[in-house]
């Protein structure tokens, strides 16, 4: 992971996750990837599979699978809301990451990713009484 995030910054952003599955019944992961070299797109699908996250009740999970050395990032949003945000929405959220990456804020553009997509997650699958957290927020890595 090198000097891309702190271990502060990572407890701050499993908080962000928390906070933005608040109000919503998606499930939002964060990997960071470390090992892959090659083919990191299908590493990508594994590791969302591999966490379970297309698993979900509402099939509205996403993962931001990350690997700073290739400077390699995807995001991922399982069937339910990819049908209702369409692949712009992920291309916008792709563009703003890797913009704020370029400049070295990497926290930050995290942060913001998580929860402006809390926010579409809240706009079309809103909590309607129980709210189990389906998958851990822990950031995982590899």
């Amino acid at each position: 992971m090198g000097n891309h995030l702190t271990n502060q910054q990572i407890a701050s952003l499993v908080e962000a996750i928390q906070s933005a599955e608040d109000h919503s019944t998606g499930e939002i992961r964060v990997h960071i990837d470390s090992n892959t070299e090659s083919n990191l797109a299908k590493t990508a699908f594994e590791v969302f599979r591999e966490l379970c996250m297309n698993k979900t009740t509402d099939r509205n999970a996403v993962l931001f699978y990350i690997n700073f050395e290739q400077k390699y990032l995807t995001i991922i949003g399982d069937s339910g809301i990819h049908e209702k945000v369409y692949q712009s929405y992920w291309n916008h959220l792709h563009d703003y990451i890797t913009a704020e990456f370029a400049k070295g804020n990497y926290y930050k553009a995290l942060q913001s990713a998580i929860l402006e997509t809390g926010l579409e997650l809240k706009k079309y699958f809103p909590v309607e009484g129980e709210n189990p957290n389906q998958l851990p927020n822990e950031i995982t890595f590899s």
